[in-house]
């Protein structure tokens, strides 16, 4: 059973101990610091919620008393770990939607989705997870069975990638699409002159307009669950990567309410009432939530086609994807962004619009160089523009398992010669000194080790593709960790206090019940005790 307990004690010590007094001590551990030295220690102190020394085991139990002693049992301890970009508000709703991750087929995915219909009493089924590379012919799928399933009840399915929908009849009535409606960055598809019922990126924004959200109750407590996933895999902090207006206010309620345990770096989609909460509130740091950026959703994702690249897809060569937003729409959010001094996180997965996000923080790192510009993902590179990350300054933030998926249909749509500037994690790291990694769950799987084994092994946890995935590009284990601690911490202004185990700290840190190793084969990982901040030690049973 995945759940938290609040821990009084762990062991008293103290009637026999001397020394100065802190609130905990943690000893017989071996604690990765990941310092710029990746020092190890045995033991640390902490008063406040800071870390008041780490040392040897003898040292800190020699120099300090505590209330409160947790023995490690010679378990790893590691800075609590951030997920550089994640989404818990669709993750949240995913969990209450029809899961239909997996399908091989339309005929699998209808009765899913009339059994979920069947059970619920929404008024609508909305579904995550269909892939169609996995049926039978790996082409997009269309709504006619959806529609004589479904004559009159609403239904919306997302693509894995989250970029991509099918819509039934009834949907695409309710949201005001039909066989002419064109949305500027986005594309509805039609066939024989009439709606296949599948949606791209822009055009699914017409959907999240009309489309009704599950009731609030249920919404936050699935939120809770999430939150509740997250500390179990040790992930204490979390970039939340695009948040509405809507997803904002509830965050803040939430945060207020003193529900949040994990720590919440939002990116604001530039929304005209999110802009205008920018510009009131300036960088907001308040208990567990801090906002200071903008995420610009400038393409597509490559499985369904809709990252824009420089030249045709190789197995649809009629079209190069979809360019969501052009650069003067980037601009205007960028002026606004220089104005107010927030850092804007650009989503870019092609070739050709990791070029043009480039080329635009060129021009911005000269007005202010240390705006921490990032690229989501950076997923396609022409190799010739790996350089422009060492100019510009830009920060990758990317997501390895995205390659244990992947792979399977990466060369299709790339080609073999294109192929050389994907998924180029150690590339990118040469070229900036710098990797965010986060996993981009719910696309992905929010499991830590999952990323851990697609970075340095560079395959899946079932150890395919045999051999590995583009092997010159994987990653150590020691970087891999750096991104999702301190590299993270970096990436959201927040290093001075968090994404590393030193004195002055936040002691946020991880024990975990068996050693965080990829070459063990371990392919499920949770965390034994998280200590949040205070004097709070969560324990799992």
């Amino acid at each position: 059973m995945k759940h938290f307990l609040y821990i009084s004690a762990f062991l008293f010590l103290s009637s026999c101990m001397k020394g100065k007094s802190v609130d905990l001590v943690v000893h017989n551990a071996k604690i990765y610091s990941l310092d710029a030295n990746f020092k190890e220690y045995e033991a640390v102190a902490i008063k406040d919620g800071k870390i008041v020394e780490l040392g040897a085991e003898r040292q800190i139990l020699n120099r300090y008393s505590s209330d409160e002693y947790v023995d490690a049992e010679g378990k790893e301890v590691y800075p609590a770990l951030t997920d550089a970009h994640g989404h818990i508000f669709s993750y949240a709703r995913m969990k209450l939607s029809v899961n239909v991750f997996g399908v091989k087929n339309m005929q699998e995915l209808i009765v899913k989705a009339d059994k979920y219909n069947q059970k619920n009493n929404y008024g609508f089924v909305l579904g995550w997870g269909w892939d169609q590379t996995l049926f039978p012919e790996a082409k997009m799928p269309t709504n006619e069975e959806l529609n004589k399933k479904f004559p009159s009840t609403p239904v919306a399915l997302w693509r894995v990638d989250g970029h991509a929908m099918l819509l039934n009849q009834k949907a695409l009535e309710v949201c005001g699409i039909n066989e002419n409606t064109t949305v500027k960055g986005g594309q509805v598809l039609v066939e024989n002159g009439k709606c296949t019922g599948v949606v791209l990126d822009g055009a699914v924004n017409k959907v999240l307009e009309k489309w009704q959200d599950f009731p609030k109750k249920k919404l936050v407590e699935s939120i809770l669950e999430v939150q509740d996933e997250l500390l179990q895999y040790g992930v204490l902090s979390v970039h939340e990567a695009g948040l509405t207006h809507k997803d904002l206010n509830l965050l803040l309620q939430l945060n207020a309410q003193n529900k949040l345990e994990v720590q919440v770096y939002g990116m604001l989609y530039p929304e005209p009432k999110n802009i205008a909460w920018a510009k009131k509130n300036g960088h907001f740091k308040k208990k567990n939530v801090s906002i200071r950026s903008f995420k610009l959703m400038v393409d597509g994702a490559l499985g369904s086609h809709g990252a824009f690249l420089k030249k045709n897809y190789s197995d649809e060569n009629y079209h190069n994807g979809i360019l969501v937003l052009d650069r003067a729409e980037m601009r205007k959010v960028l002026d606004v962004a220089e104005a107010i001094d927030y850092q804007v996180n650009f989503h870019a997965i092609g070739d050709s619009t990791n070029r043009l996000v480039l080329e635009e923080i060129q021009k911005m790192v000269k007005i202010k160089p240390d705006h921490r510009w990032r690229v989501e993902h950076a997923q396609v590179l022409d190799p010739k523009d790996f350089a422009l990350f060492t100019e510009s300054g830009a920060i990758p933030s990317v997501q390895p398992v995205h390659l244990a998926t992947d792979h399977i249909w990466a060369e299709k749509r790339l080609g073999k010669e294109r192929l050389i500037g994907a998924y180029a994690y150690a590339s990118l790291l040469k070229a900036t000194g710098i990797l965010l990694i986060g996993t981009d769950f719910p696309v992905e799987r929010i499991n830590p080790m999952a990323n851990l084994i697609a970075a340095t092994k560079r395959t899946n946890t079932e150890g395919l593709p045999v051999g590995g995935f583009m092997m010159s590009e994987q990653l150590t284990k020691n970087e891999f960790m750096l991104g999702m601690t301190l590299s993270a911490a970096i990436g959201s202004f927040s290093e001075e206090n968090k994404g590393s185990l030193e004195k002055g700290k936040d002691a946020d840190f991880v024990i975990f019940d068996s050693p965080f190793d990829a070459d063990g084969g371990q392919k499920e990982v949770f965390s034994k005790a998280v200590y949040a901040k205070g004097r709070k030690v969560y324990y799992y049973d």
